[in-house]
């Protein structure tokens, strides 16, 4: 095996370990690292093929890249097959996981809270109140999150200082 393949194979098992961590099967991960190290992407069978794994497991992974925000799903002209494309900008690869981890666990988690509280609202006893002050810090911490992801989707931290300059400085501190 080359370097390049060697490389290639120890980043499609650390994305499989990883994906989960953010909210995505191993398979879905392992789809989303081999087409992140082909930028001319690749058709389900492809994927099939070079990865060891089944149409279906494809074909859902690939679905589900593509809600979040993280592959394309295009169709050249005069061909029947889909071709899968992974996001090559990391800005926007960011801001679709932050996004997409925001309406699947924040903003559920969020309303769920104020349902409770409202339902708790009239209950003057002693677990009531527990509970409540349980529900009102998850609240303030969920909005405090929710308001450092919407700063961070409208750009407010990438477009001021810039996602290089980020990078950039991260590198420097490592050293």
């Amino acid at each position: 095996m080359s370097n390049i393949e060697d490389v290639r194979e120890d980043f499609l098992a650390l994305w499989s370990r990883l994906g989960p961590l953010w909210g995505i099967s191993p398979s879905t991960a392992k789809i989303h690292a081999w087409l992140l190290s082909e930028r001319v992407g690749a058709d389900a069978e492809t994927l099939a093929e070079s990865l060891s794994l089944s149409r279906g497991a494809v074909s859902m992974g690939c679905r589900e890249l593509v809600d979040w925000g993280l592959v394309t799903a295009g169709r050249p002209s005069g061909s029947r097959r889909v071709i899968f494309k992974a996001e090559q900008d990391l800005e926007r690869a960011i801001v679709a996981i932050v996004q997409t981890r925001k309406r699947r666990e924040w903003d559920p988690l969020l309303a769920s809270v104020r349902d409770w509280q409202e339902r708790l609202e009239d209950d003057t006893s002693e677990e009531a109140d527990q509970m409540r002050q349980v529900f009102g810090e998850m609240e303030g911490v969920v909005r405090m999150v929710g308001g450092t992801a919407r700063a961070f989707l409208e750009g407010f931290v990438i477009r001021r200082i810039g996602l290089k300059a980020i990078l950039k400085a991260a590198r420097r501190k490592e050293k």
